[in-house]
């Protein structure tokens, strides 16, 4: 996706994008570590508990990569 082809209104928070897709957060800050999703400065908006936003992603990149993903199941804890 070319970004002239976003709209500012696609921008979204981190988790703005979870509740969107069902992705975690973890999962979406490593695909834009790795380059399969960008990365855009946030707009400062504070959240009240005195951090700010500072992250955004366009929400259709983030979409597109949430229809692929699976989530991995983790291992079960053994007895001792």
């Amino acid at each position: 996706m070319d970004v002239t082809e976003l709209y500012p209104e696609d921008l979204v928070f981190e988790h703005e994008a979870v509740a969107a897709t069902g992705v975690p957060g973890p999962v979406i800050r490593q695909w834009a570590r790795r380059g399969r999703i960008r990365r855009f400065p946030g707009n400062g908006r504070l959240t009240g508990q005195g951090h700010e936003y500072k992250t955004m992603y366009a929400l259709p990149e983030v979409q597109e990569r949430a229809a692929a993903y699976r989530p991995t199941p983790q291992r079960a804890r053994r007895a001792a």
